[in-house]
């Protein structure tokens, strides 16, 4: 029988998340950008993109190889706190559902809750920062601001204050499926894949080693079946945040939602899908891996 887990206090979660999160961003934000030149392309054109090696290969032919990481500083600076967020919160939620459960187990419906909780705790704090980065990635605003703090002087000042709080209402939805269906299917995995002990597969004989392996499938898996909940909503997310006209059209995710659908038809609503989910699907692991990893490291040195 193994031994119950140490807790770990909030601050602890807080950590782990942060760095789970620092870490994904490093590694696949070059996706990002690529996901959100599919998604504010509207129509099909000469200079358009005609899939992601097309995507990165004009960006950097034509920006440079720099741009793929242009707009990373509001991430960083904000993805600490936000995956930090992510996890710090769902650990909090699952210990109140379970609370009022009366129940010292989760359910699949407990985490799916959790997620979905997390997710709106999460949005909140990430909008402002995923605006400036839109504003930076998209290539019509390519002259207009030069760099991150001039992206948010200029917001504030042409559009005003609260301009930084544009698509709030989306990136709640956004979040909130993301984290349900990541959290929920993180559950699902980790019940069904084998023990890490007592795995046959040679990749999984070691303990440690199939941790590391169960956690990666669980979290990519997780990463994935999020992003196809949630791809229609980062699109319209997308186009709420990038559109700083005086007359714009699209203020809200549902009519933005059914717009997108009755002028550009279904497939328009997963613009950019597939480079996300190359992103959030492996970046689904190596955050599940490295908060793992970290919060086992904290409860074997630190309590």
């Amino acid at each position: 029988m193994s031994k119950p887990e140490k807790p770990l206090p909030f601050s602890y979660f807080f950590l782990a998340g942060g760095m789970a999160g620092v870490s994904e961003i490093l590694v696949m934000y070059p996706l990002d950008v690529v996901k959100t030149r599919f998604q504010l392309q509207v129509g099909t054109g000469g200079e358009g993109y005609t899939s992601i090696a097309d995507c990165f290969r004009k960006i950097i032919k034509n920006e440079g190889f720099g741009r793929l990481y242009r707009g990373i500083l509001p991430p960083i600076l904000v993805e600490a706190p936000k995956r930090a967020i992510k996890f710090a919160a769902n650990e909090q939620y699952s210990k109140m559902f379970k609370s009022i459960y009366k129940t010292d187990t989760m359910t699949q419906q407990m985490s799916v809750m959790s997620g979905v909780s997390a997710g709106c705790t999460e949005a909140f704090v990430v909008v402002p920062a995923e605006l400036v980065k839109i504003r930076l990635q998209d290539k019509a605003n390519a002259g207009k601001y030069t760099g991150t703090a001039d992206a948010f002087v200029k917001i504030v000042k042409q559009e005003g204050p609260f301009a930084l709080f544009n698509g709030l209402e989306a990136t709640i939805w956004r979040h909130a499926t993301w984290n349900g269906g990541y959290f929920g299917v993180i559950y699902t995995i980790r019940k069904r894949l084998p023990k890490a002990e007592a795995s046959i597969l040679r990749i999984v004989q070691c303990t440690k080693k199939g941790t590391l392996f169960n956690n990666f499938v669980a979290g990519a898996i997780g990463g994935t079946v999020g992003t196809i909940i949630n791809t229609p909503f980062d699109v319209v997310k997308t186009r709420i945040q990038g559109d700083s006209g005086p007359n714009r059209k699209y203020n809200w995710t549902l009519p933005a939602l059914k717009t997108v659908f009755r002028e550009e038809g279904f497939g328009a609503l997963y613009k950019g899908f597939v480079p996300k989910v190359l992103r959030l699907g492996p970046g689904g692991g190596i955050l599940l891996v490295v908060f793992d990893t970290v919060t086992t490291w904290m409860r074997k040195h630190l309590m």
